[in-house]
């Protein structure tokens, strides 16, 4: 990140957007970003050295393979798929970037929810070439699902390889078409749409000569326009204690702190805060990161609190604002992702991680699953399959304080996890009653 404030650095105060890439496989998600890099100046002379005479290769003679850029597995240069998410850092003078380039395959869709969790905005590619007939590819609309649950605030599809179906504007109106109809379905907000070639670098970074009937903005462009998420100090207190300190041992400067970053909000030496489940109630008596004393700590700031008195927290809790607390309960519905390759056991137990917070779950009903291929909830009881993706009834063993997905994602996200093989089998967002 230095090397990129160093090469731009008026782009240091302009913030940070968080997006991942994805869609189906060979879609040119890899090129893409790997254009975006090159264009934007973010990809060292030796890098490029290295992809040119990289025996993976699968460009023309006179063209660099981009999608290496990002592919970096051995599996994933051989076969030509991006496999694990891969995360990459650029700037612009406008703003600087971190994007997760998530799998398109099936059976990684558990990566493409993990580079998703963290996003602001997806951009869904879509092959011009395939789709030219307006009919979206199953993954496609499964991201596109995903990223909507996931409640990312934007929504770009990128319609690539228009060079394929040379530069058609009667092609890009068709998916379009599509795309918004998909956009209804799912109730988004309206998405932006891009015709562009990532190849060849049309209308990626600078508008195309071969598109003049498109009127929009480029990507980068369009990207940087996007407006950031609404500034997290201003939402509630949600800090998951996530170490215990005891500092300076029995020394007259002896103190016990909680360690742990501030998911939203801000918080002020002198603030009564909430700790959760347990429900006692007290001040802060001071605040640190690292050695430095604060007066404030703001979302995102990693941060060690002292209370002004000795009351039993421990990991796994909960530090909130008193005048508005998440809920506290063992039962409550939630959306789940299922990612394990084993069907969901009701008859089970899994652990249920939230934060910091480790306890025994559950599933007590399964009302829902969604059908990707009509794009509507169905009523259904049987158990989720990997990819599957329903509405669900849990129990947990302990009691766990949780916001509506929709309105804190911190303390409304959760993912199961299986006792035996301790793989993750979902990931998961708490749907509670307003």
């Amino acid at each position: 990140m230095n090397a990129i404030n160093d090469l731009w650095p008026e782009a240091r105060h302009k913030g940070v957007l968080r997006l991942v890439t994805a869609g189906s496989v060979d879609d040119g998600k890899s090129t893409l970003i790997g254009r975006l890099l090159l264009d934007s100046k973010g990809v060292f002379a030796d890098q490029l050295s290295a992809i040119a005479g990289s025996r993976y290769s699968r460009a023309p003679d006179d063209a660099l393979d981009l999608a290496l850029l990002t592919d970096g597995l051995e599996a994933e240069r051989e076969q030509g798929i991006t496999i694990d998410v891969a995360y990459r850092y650029f700037a612009t003078p406008a703003r600087k970037f971190i994007i997760a380039d998530a799998p398109g395959h099936e059976q990684y869709t558990r990566n493409m929810v993990t580079g998703a969790s963290t996003a602001d905005a997806a951009v869904i590619l879509i092959d011009a070439a395939r789709a030219e007939s307006g009919n979206l590819l199953p993954q496609t609309k499964r991201h596109a699902t995903l990223a909507q649950l996931l409640g990312l605030r934007h929504m770009v599809f990128a319609i690539n390889k228009m060079d394929q179906v040379q530069w058609s504007e009667a092609v890009f109106e068709r998916i379009r078409a599509s795309v918004t109809e998909l956009a209804q379905r799912l109730s988004m907000a309206a998405p932006h749409c891009v015709p562009l070639s990532a190849l060849t670098g049309d209308n990626v970074v600078r508008p195309s000569g071969h598109m003049p009937w498109y009127g929009g903005e480029p990507l980068l462009p369009l990207l940087e326009s996007l407006p950031l998420t609404a500034d997290a100090s201003k939402n509630s207190v949600r800090f998951f204690v996530q170490w215990v300190i005891r500092h300076e041992g029995s020394s007259t400067r002896a103190f016990r702190g909680y360690a742990g970053q501030l998911q939203g909000g801000m918080l002020r030496v002198g603030d009564e805060v909430q700790v959760l489940p347990s429900g006692e109630a007290a001040r802060v008596r001071a605040l640190q990161r690292g050695d430095e004393p604060l007066d404030a700590a703001a979302a995102g700031d990693s941060i060690t609190l002292v209370l002004d008195r000795e009351i039993d927290v421990s990991r796994g809790d909960l530090l909130v604002s008193p005048e508005a607390p998440p809920q506290v309960t063992r039962e409550f519905e939630a959306d789940l992702c299922w990612l394990d390759r084993q069907a969901l056991q009701p008859a089970r137990w899994y652990w249920l991680k939230q934060g910091a917070r480790l306890t025994q779950a559950r599933i007590t009903a399964i009302t829902a699953r969604r059908d990707i291929s009509e794009l509507r909830t169905v009523p259904s009881s049987e158990p989720l399959q990997s990819n599957d993706i329903g509405r669900v009834q849990i129990r947990t063993r302990d009691a766990l304080a949780l916001d509506d997905y929709s309105a804190e994602r911190a303390t409304g996200a959760f993912i199961l996890i299986d006792d035996a093989s301790h793989q993750t089998a979902a990931a998961g967002m708490a749907r509670l009653p307003a």
